[in-house]
């Protein structure tokens, strides 16, 4: 089968415009052509008045061979790949102790996913409610500003991911097509096929709560288990419960082997094969690690606000006259700036259709994300509009953290979260300004044409005391930079919701190259977004599947 790339079209082509394009491009008779299909469907939209299709094409013929040749030279027409999974590894008969998954998102069910289908009966280990009664407490939170710090948008069977966008796509390199078997393993639980070829997929949360639970069912069927409302407060090593690190010293080191763990209960797990597939948020976890020895580094993230505009006002901006096209649905953006302070302010996380979400995790902390439906039918657009950050500044200016160990992150961004908590009012309504309020340094006293989504509420404010004044200063210069991208971006009445802290992890719990596991805990497994490795239900799938390989290897010996 022959894969073919760059193949263009009008967005209002006819439906035989693919084949036709096909027999003109490699110049063969429609005998010759026996099937294609759409591997992937984009747009060009640079051109808002002559928005184009970006198709690659999977097509098969009975004269492969002869145009492999003939098309050698064109990086065009090539062979297409072969993206089929295959299992590394296969379970022995009987299993001395089975491999505990800790942590339920989406790099956790998958690392649990995958080792099932290779029959080590994994037990899988999340803090938070099942995905039904987890949407509950979620939603009742939104409602009634009753917070449970164990089952909210961070905590919980499906991971942060599963109250969001749902969005599939990710930039890591995928040499072995992992995410290939992340989407197919996707629409086998209920996803729109469309997400094996679209460019940007999506799926939504609410089709994203059924497809968990069917994972879940499928992981059962297995032979897994797993068990909720479980946390684990401490992890045990060989001959005594601590452990130490010197980086400086790796030639010399000898990692500690990982003994078992134990949960809040009392209970306690022997295993030699855990993986740490914990969320960004798991901030209790992480000083648990910490205290015991394992090694961790601080890594930057970013800190800003969520942005939301009429969805009307993006998809004119973006597409202009084929706004409202089928194809296209709602319009996305992506932006970058770099400041003359030095920092850089991007677009993050961007949910078209969609709306701003209470995601505290802590009493008396607020925290902000995005979501949307699958239609992405509601009237805003919302983005988190960010700055990059680096560990130098966890402990300087008016939020710095008073400890400077790895950890300072975490209280950074606590003092952040507190800060939009108290000017919210103190009751986890939200803080919000208008963006020309912003820009012109007063305080806002309601909205204009933009109507803030964020529930349970909004309290008019000065966002410029809810960060440090570089992140304001590098915000306000991008702004307006924005808007000579997407007109309307840095309109009056656009909303500004405050605080987005929880972009990425704070700290990174490195791990080894080749075996995937700890620098110093032999047996622990680092993985996806709180480990630092991951960034998305995507990346993070993918991870899982990598995570799910070490350990079946390093369990039948061959790693």
């Amino acid at each position: 089968m022959l894969r073919l790339t760059d193949i263009k079209l009008p967005l209002d082509h006819q439906a035989d415009a693919i084949e036709q394009v096909i027999l003109s491009k490699l110049a063969i008779t429609k005998d010759e052509l026996i099937d294609f299909n759409v591997f992937k469907r984009g747009y060009d939209a640079r051109k808002k008045k002559n928005i184009i299709l970006m198709y690659t094409l999977d097509v098969e013929t009975t004269v492969d061979e002869k145009l492999l040749e003939h098309f050698s030279k064109d990086p065009h027409v090539k062979l297409a790949p072969n993206m089929e999974y295959n299992f590394v590894a296969s379970a022995p008969e009987h299993i001395k102790q089975r491999p505990v998954v800790i942590g339920m998102g989406p790099c956790g069910l998958f690392v649990g996913l995958v080792l099932a289908q290779m029959g080590f009966k994994p037990i899988i280990l999340e803090r938070g409610k099942e995905v039904r009664e987890r949407t509950k407490d979620t939603f009742g939170f939104w409602r009634k500003k009753i917070l449970n710090t164990e089952s909210n948008v961070q905590f919980g069977e499906g991971g942060a991911g599963t109250f969001s966008d749902g969005k599939l796509y990710s930039q890591v390199k995928d040499p072995k097509h992992y995410s290939r078997k992340v989407l197919n393993e996707f629409v086998e639980a209920g996803a729109p096929e469309e997400i094996l070829f679209v460019s940007k997929p999506h799926i939504g949360t609410f089709k994203l709560v059924t497809m968990v639970e069917k994972m879940r069912a499928k992981i059962f069927e297995l032979g897994g288990e797993v068990r909720f409302e479980e946390r684990v407060d401490q992890i045990h090593f060989e001959n005594d419960d601590s452990i130490s690190f010197d980086e400086e010293a790796l030639i010399d080191f000898s990692a500690k082997q990982v003994t078992g763990l134990t949960l809040a209960s009392g209970e306690h797990i022997e295993t030699q094969h855990i993986a740490l597939a914990i969320g960004h948020s798991a901030r209790d976890t992480f000083k648990m690690l910490h205290d015991e020895g394992v090694y961790i580094k601080a890594k930057p993230f970013s800190v800003g606000f969520r942005i939301e505009h009429e969805q009307s006002v993006i998809d004119e901006a973006r597409f202009g006259k084929n706004a409202g096209n089928e194809i296209l649905g709602a319009a996305d953006y992506k932006l970058v700036h770099h400041c003359s302070n030095g920092r850089s302010v991007y677009s993050f996380c961007m949910c078209p259709g969609g709306t701003v979400v209470a995601a505290a995790s802590e009493e008396g902390r607020l925290v902000t994300n995005g979501m949307s439906q699958y239609s992405r039918h509601e009237r805003n657009a919302n983005s988190a509009i960010v700055v990059g950050i680096e560990p130098k500044d966890f402990t300087q200016g008016k939020f710095a953290a008073q400890n400077d160990s790895v950890l300072a992150g975490i209280e950074f961004q606590r003092q952040l979260e507190e800060q939009a908590f108290n000017m919210g009012g103190a009751t986890y309504d939200a803080p919000v300004q208008l963006v020309g309020d912003f820009l012109a340094g007063r305080k806002s006293g309601e909205h204009g044409s933009v109507t803030p989504s964020y529930k349970p509420g909004v309290t008019y404010c000065d966002l410029s005391e809810a960060l440090p004044d570089y992140a304001v200063t590098a915000i306000r210069e991008a702004l307006p930079a924005f808007e000579k991208k997407i007109k309307g971006f840095s309109m009056d009445e656009a909303t500004l919701t405050a605080v987005e802290t929880r972009t990425s992890s704070p700290i990174q719990i490195t791990r080894d190259r080749q075996t995937f596991e700890s620098l110093n805990a032999k047996g622990l497994y680092p993985a996806g977004e709180g480990a630092g490795y991951a960034g998305g239900i995507l990346s993070a799938g993918i991870d899982g599947i990598k995570i799910a390989e070490a350990i079946a290897l390093s369990i039948v010996g061959k790693n």
